[in-house]
């Protein structure tokens, strides 16, 4: 387990490497919602996704001797190209494991960034084995995207930095894969605004979380189909569940429709490129799944690398936006 001196820390570890991302007011958003609501741009941080903070957390916190032996890991692609990039600035070799299906924007970011990029499969099971099988063989340290402490304590500053730009926050969504990301800002608004609610939100299909939070424990899931590629991990992270179990209100669930909704509506009236993985709580938003009742929410974009083909094709659909 960690705890918010380990936050604290990554914070110091990360502060002359990533940014410290804007928090937007939604005007329309919150009438559609019922109440304030502010955008937590996560998509403008470097590499485009909040998987930066964990990944350059945790290769600072490498030794000299594991530095020079590398690094490795398996993604979709946003921990992909944020683990290169911190490689990158650490001076050591990366190499990811990506499935053959990943988004070609992800590989080429992640391949500019300069790792070593090789596929396994379509699952988070196929890839993950490919990298410890490859850890094992080449003598590189893996940096999961999810289940590590250093990995969720990097993550955890983008919880301080919304307890210090939105003091007065009663409500907090954030999306829900693996559990890293929700599992540090959980983390670190309970020590700095305890009185906030954390609620997970989930693609329909892929709710890993929200069966382990009704099991009590980790559960695996069938391979999701779902728009949000950011959002398929077969089963929550170990250690995210733990910080998790007794700390999340709610799993709210979204279905790819209203994902696309959501990306539209940020693009056209946000001004925001936001993948569809970044996009599901400002699609529980808009679909209604959280009436905010006059409360002050904050919805964590989590990420903006989405398919230049797949924004376009969302942007001509002749749509109804809230």
């Amino acid at each position: 387990m960690i705890g918010i001196a380990d936050v604290l820390q990554a914070r110091e570890r990360i502060a002359a490497g990533a940014h410290v991302t804007p928090l937007l007011s939604s005007r329309l958003l919150g009438e559609a919602a019922g109440g304030r609501v502010f955008l937590k741009a996560e998509s403008l941080q470097r590499t485009g996704s909040f998987k930066f903070r964990g990944a350059l957390n945790a290769v600072r916190s490498l030794d000299a001797a594991r530095l020079r032996r590398g690094v490795t890991t398996y993604s979709s692609g946003n921990h992909a190209q944020a683990l290169a990039l911190a490689a990158k600035l650490g001076g050591c070799r990366a190499v990811v494991f990506m499935p053959e299906d990943a988004p070609r924007i992800k590989v080429e970011a992640t391949r500019g960034y300069g790792a070593e990029v090789r596929f396994a499969g379509t699952t988070s099971a196929d890839r993950k084995a490919a990298a410890e099988a490859g850890a094992s063989s080449e003598g590189l340290v893996i940096v999961p995207p999810f289940d590590h402490p250093s990995v969720v304590a990097g993550q955890g500053t983008a919880g301080l930095e919304i307890a210090e730009q939105a003091p007065d926050v009663d409500l907090v969504l954030v999306p829900a894969g693996g559990g890293g990301l929700i599992a540090g800002v959980a983390l670190a608004l309970q020590e700095a605004r305890p009185r906030a609610l954390i609620y997970a939100v989930e693609p329909r299909s892929a709710d890993c979380l929200r069966r382990a939070l009704a099991a009590g424990d980790p559960v695996t899931i069938e391979p999701p189909q779902t728009i949000a590629d950011g959002l398929k991990p077969l089963r929550v992270g170990d250690l995210p569940f733990a910080i998790l179990r007794e700390r999340v209100a709610a799993s709210l669930l979204v279905d790819d429709a209203e994902i696309v909704r959501a990306v539209r509506f940020l693009a056209l009236r946000a001004r925001l490129v936001v993948e569809p993985s970044g996009a599901v709580g400002v699609a529980a938003l808009l679909s209604g799944k959280l009436p905010l009742e006059g409360r002050t929410a904050v919805v964590v974009l989590s990420g903006g690398n989405i398919e230049p083909a797949l924004l376009a094709r969302v942007l001509a659909e002749p749509a109804a936006d809230a």
